[in-house]
């Protein structure tokens, strides 16, 4: 599922990963390590995203002798909840469909 907004995908399945791997590791140069993506990539994600909602998503902390961070706001937490609500509800509805397509998959 994605959210358009304009010609901008606001809010889908790369972002929400992207927000959860943030909440896991604490700063979004370890999130994008672990998605196998570039700081600035997931940068750019992260920006775009909180361009996009009414509150945003992360709040980062620069520098310092920690090196800074960030983390989820709670609109961030929120999203991840709803999105993957519908994500499952979704599966569960379509689970036939689901289930023919797959066969239609090269295994």
């Amino acid at each position: 599922m994605r959210v358009i907004q304009g010609e901008t995908v606001a809010l889908g399945p790369g972002k929400v990963s992207l927000l959860e791997a943030v909440r896991d590791h604490g700063s979004i140069s370890a999130a994008a390590r672990s998605l196998n993506m570039s700081y600035r990539r997931a940068w750019l994600l992260m920006d775009e995203l909180n361009r996009a909602l009414e509150s945003p998503a992360t709040v980062s902390e620069h520098g310092g002798q920690s090196g800074g961070g960030s983390t989820l706001t709670p609109v961030g937490e929120e999203i991840i909840r709803l999105y993957r609500g519908i994500e499952a509800r979704a599966a569960a509805a379509c689970a036939p469909e689901i289930a023919a397509l797959i066969k239609l998959v090269k295994g």
